[in-house]
């Protein structure tokens, strides 16, 4: 990995704690922390999501974002993004979030998976089969994420800034664990989003990279390269099947996956 200066990734993090945690609008990091490429952006992440912890728990999973061409096009990346999912803000449906929580909610609609073994760091790559032989449950899942009101237009110069400020992720809601889902072909589920009853979009599970879990691999790779592993039961959402939904006060969010059941969430 490339050298990193320990001392600007840390000054970095505690400028993103102090955003979050006083709400404020989203906007460039400052030219003398915004990171240099993605390797930087990382080590942001790890110092941040350390600091985040003390507010909402150890780290329990995982996340992948941008999984689409044209979504990693719109921040100016060339790969998807990892994050990490903390204790306190993972939660079993139905749930209730307040959206006066956040700068500006957004949802996603994904399959989680969640892992019934360990996965030690490889030198070779880990493959869809190997992973799915380490999967224990497979469920529904909405990703709480807060974007603080970025402004999407200009988000193509400021790619590693999602990747250090934990790809936005505060959270996901998840529905009941399916222990008996080897049956099931997760890539043709199809995922259908409602709001308030109405439906907002549908996707497949093929949508993911493919697979779900061949976004589940990627995450397994991209730890692995940074020296982490998998752990078991750890959480891992393996990207939005659906657009992005930015819910108000008073709506009724409804995910359903087919074999998979639905997951609820409520925004006062």
């Amino acid at each position: 990995m490339v050298a990193v200066d320990a001392s600007r990734v840390h000054r970095a993090a505690r400028w993103l704690v102090r955003q979050h945690l006083e709400r404020i609008a989203s906007r460039p990091m400052p030219r003398g922390l915004a990171p240099s490429g993605i390797e930087e952006a990382y080590a942001v992440q790890e110092a941040f999501v350390s600091l985040k912890s003390r507010h909402c728990g150890d780290v329990v999973g995982h996340k992948i974002a941008l999984t689409t061409p044209r979504m990693r096009a719109m921040v100016g990346l060339d790969a998807p993004l990892a994050g990490r999912l903390h204790a306190r803000q993972v939660v079993r449906g139905p749930a209730c979030v307040r959206a006066a929580d956040y700068g500006r909610l957004l949802v996603e609609f994904e399959i989680a998976a969640q892992m019934a073994a360990d996965l030690p760091v490889l030198t070779v790559p880990y493959t869809i089969d190997q992973l799915s032989r380490a999967v224990g449950a497979v469920m529904p899942a909405l990703e709480l994420a807060d974007d603080r009101g970025a402004d999407y237009a200009t988000l193509s110069a400021r790619g590693p800034e999602l990747a250090a400020d934990n790809a936005w992720n505060e959270g996901a809601v998840l529905g009941a664990p399916k222990a008996d889902w080897r049956g099931i072909d997760l890539a043709e589920i199809t995922g259908i989003a409602y709001v308030n009853g109405a439906i907002v979009g549908e996707g497949r599970g093929a949508d993911t990279m493919g697979h779900p879990f061949a976004a589940l691999a990627w995450v397994a790779n991209h730890l692995a390269s940074r020296g982490h592993g998998l752990r078991g039961g750890d959480i891992v959402i393996t990207g939005s099947l659906v657009t992005s939904k930015f819910p108000q006060a008073g709506d009724r969010i409804r995910f359903e996956a087919g074999a998979l059941g639905a997951v609820e969430l409520q925004v006062s």
